[in-house]
């Protein structure tokens, strides 16, 4: 492969491409940010680096880096901890931007996808980046569910008869079938992790467990089996992380009734999907990557 009369190389990351891959990172989210008039979803290289650091370590994480000239300009990850992959961030660098290195970044990761015989491939998009919605698009991802990034002050919120907890592994099972019946797989890997990290919250209605939700933000997902499940842990939650969190948009009662609690549209971004898609059965926020 050739960009600008130079040879384009791929190969996989290690812990040493961090600090250069983090600083790239920042550069792209800034520069299309920017030219869109939102903020970046990496307001600093330092935060870049601080996400971007454990990818590399991480046995269930695949990276990839881009060379031209022997000089990293790009990175791609696939998160390969549940049955479905998810793929992000990917980043290319604004001066090696346009010179086909995203879509061999892409590809690379779809074939690892399909080498590691995962059936259903999955990201999250920001949908005023029209570039990246026609190349994954031209790549064989379609678009599943519009969101919105939702962001505020934490609403303090009670909903009668949803009581709201702190998750604990004795709710692993129970939360695993509500994810399963709801999106056809349960995402216990998350959802334990998130319990040691004392993020996850379960709600419960007659003493029965009817949502959780890993945190409220860009990194945790949420599955409830109605929208007062998912507005008792909205209400709950101790903060919005990151940029705030994800909601499908089409689930119209929710996303107004976030909007009656002063909480406000950060920025619209995509689900995509390529392969297998089962389309949800119940309330749910996705994380950044699905």
């Amino acid at each position: 492969m050739t960009t600008a009369n130079r040879t384009l190389k791929l190969r996989t990351g290690n812990p040493e491409d961090a600090q250069t891959c983090g600083k790239i990172c920042h550069e792209a989210f800034k520069t299309i940010s920017e030219q869109h008039n939102f903020s970046s979803d990496f307001p600093s290289v330092d935060a870049a680096c601080h996400l971007l650091s454990p990818l590399f370590a991480r046995s269930d994480i695949y990276s990839i880096i881009a060379e031209v000239g022997g000089q990293i300009v790009g990175s791609n990850f696939l998160w390969e901890e549940t049955i479905v992959a998810g793929i992000g961030p990917i980043t290319v660098a604004p001066s090696s931007q346009n010179a086909t290195i995203g879509r061999h970044l892409m590809a690379a990761i779809l074939d690892r996808a399909e080498q590691q015989g995962f059936t259903s491939v999955r990201l999250v998009q920001a949908a005023y980046n029209n570039h990246s919605l026609a190349l994954y698009t031209k790549l064989g991802f379609d678009v599943r569910e519009p969101l919105a990034c939702i962001q505020g002050q934490v609403l303090g919120l009670e909903m009668p008869g949803y009581p709201v907890r702190l998750a604990t592994t004795d709710d692993l099972a129970d939360c695993d079938r509500l994810c399963q019946q709801i999106h056809g797989f349960d995402r216990s890997r998350d959802l334990r992790q998130a319990i040691g990290q004392g993020t996850a919250t379960v709600v419960e209605n007659d003493d029965t467990i009817v949502g959780y939700a890993t945190s409220i933000g860009f990194l945790g997902h949420a599955v409830g089996k109605s929208n007062e499940g998912l507005k008792a842990l909205i209400g709950a939650a101790r903060s919005f992380t990151g940029q705030g969190f994800l909601l499908p948009t089409r689930n119209g009662q929710l996303f107004r009734w976030c909007l009656q609690q002063g909480l406000r549209i950060v920025e619209p971004m995509t689900l995509m999907s390529f392969g297998s898609y089962n389309r949800p059965t119940g309330a749910f926020l996705p994380s950044i990557l699905f």
